[in-house]
């Protein structure tokens, strides 16, 4: 029997829902939009780069600066998404702010907050391996590179701060973690998708064209922890094609965006921990 009343089947997933718009964007506001999300996290890593040194922690040390610091970043990018929206009357579909998953979303973005550390723990140890099998290096110096090149993380966060003040440890693990960087760059990635979608919808309509844009956000993502050094940049690259790859298949921010915010809350938890583990070790090997 024939209904035709019957709703259809949900479409296959797609990476990018079509705009709302019923009248094309022209080209020249793609390139507005993308140029001014593009040039944001480099923006970010060049002031840093200059200024880290002279005023110190980025977040400074107290919870009454850490909330100041965080809305000045937010109005900064709200600015630039803003511009960049204006630029483009990307639609909410272009910006995949749909929440999809209903409750599940929030149990999908812990699980991938973990396997992206696992991922990370493991590419950690493959290329030790590697380096150390071939000859390239010794374990000790491998070890040795980690440490005197680890991201700078005293430039962004305040570490006796995080031991001593509990109100600023618990607006690092919620405000910065979750909103700051988390729901920040994860807006700032879908932007940057939608811009490549926008300018270029054959080469980057498809999955495997927005997995391709995901790989060219990480770049861009990566170069802007420049003033944190050289691991932190391939780490954060790695860490932001994970992120990218989330929103790809899922056509939403929402994953990506409580997988970064638990990453970061994890990370910045264990923080004092990890740079102890870390000056034990370079002891070890001067020993």
């Amino acid at each position: 029997m024939n209904n035709s009343n019957a709703p259809s089947a949900e479409p296959p997933p797609f990476l990018a829902a079509p705009s709302s718009s019923t009248t094309p964007v022209k080209r020249w506001r793609w390139w507005i939009h993308l140029l001014l999300v593009a040039a944001y996290p480099l923006y970010i890593g060049i002031t840093g780069a200059f200024l880290g040194e002279s005023r110190g922690p980025a977040l400074t040390g107290t919870a009454r600066g850490l909330l100041m610091v965080s809305g000045l970043s937010l109005l900064t990018f709200g600015v630039v998404l803003g511009l960049a929206w204006l630029a483009s009357r990307a639609s909410r579909d272009d910006l995949l702010l749909r929440w999809r998953n209903g409750f599940w979303t929030v149990p999908l973005g812990i699980g991938y907050s973990l396997a992206l550390r696992i991922a990370l723990g493991v590419i950690v140890v493959v290329i030790a391996v590697v380096l150390v099998l071939i000859h390239a290096v010794t374990m000790d110096s491998f070890k040795n590179f980690v440490g005197e090149n680890r991201p700078d993380v005293e430039a962004v966060v305040d570490v006796s701060a995080l031991r001593a003040n509990p109100v600023y440890y618990w607006l690092i693990l919620t405000v910065v973690s979750f909103v700051v960087a988390g729901l920040r760059e994860e807006l700032w990635r879908s932007a940057f998708l939608a811009g490549m979608r926008g300018l270029w919808p054959k080469r980057f309509g498809s999955r495997l064209g927005q997995l391709a844009a995901a790989m060219l956000a990480a770049v861009v993502f990566g170069l802007g922890h420049l003033p944190q050094g050289p691991i932190a940049v391939v780490f954060t690259g790695l860490l932001g094609f994970g992120l990218g790859a989330i929103m790809v298949l899922h056509r939403s921010i929402w994953p990506a965006v409580i997988a970064h915010g638990m990453f970061d809350a994890t990370t910045l938890a264990f923080l004092p921990w990890a740079l102890e583990q870390f000056k034990q070790m370079q002891q070890s090997i001067g020993h």
